[in-house]
């Protein structure tokens, strides 16, 4: 059976969309997933722009203003609804797994 297309979202989706619950543009995004990732997720412009060209399309994310080149963007209903499936599913997986991760590493909890 064939996945749907962002039915699980990779570390730089998860971060991009995350940094666009307000309106912002490429360069400000690639600051913020740093920002809320705590400096570990770093998206570097190929990336970025690929993905935003996707998420726009797939009606994920909402182009709000182009000046120039310079496009800001925002996360729609639909993106909203997608990073709580995701949070929702991480949080499922953390969960599920918790009791074996001391026996992975040797400890019994």
């Amino acid at each position: 059976m064939a996945r749907e297309k962002f039915q699980t979202l990779s570390e730089p989706m998860y971060y991009i969309l995350l940094s666009l619950t307000k309106a912002c543009c490429g360069v400000d995004i690639m600051k913020k997933v740093l920002e809320i990732s705590n400096n570990r997720v770093l998206v570097g412009p190929g990336t970025l722009y690929a993905l935003l060209a996707k998420f726009e399309k797939a009606g994920i994310i909402n182009a709000i203003e182009t000046e120039g080149t310079r496009k800001t963007y925002i996360i729609s209903d639909y993106g909203k609804r997608l990073i709580k499936e995701e949070y929702s599913r991480l949080m499922t997986m953390v969960s599920e797994g918790k009791c074996f991760v001391g026996v992975i590493g040797g400890e019994e909890k």
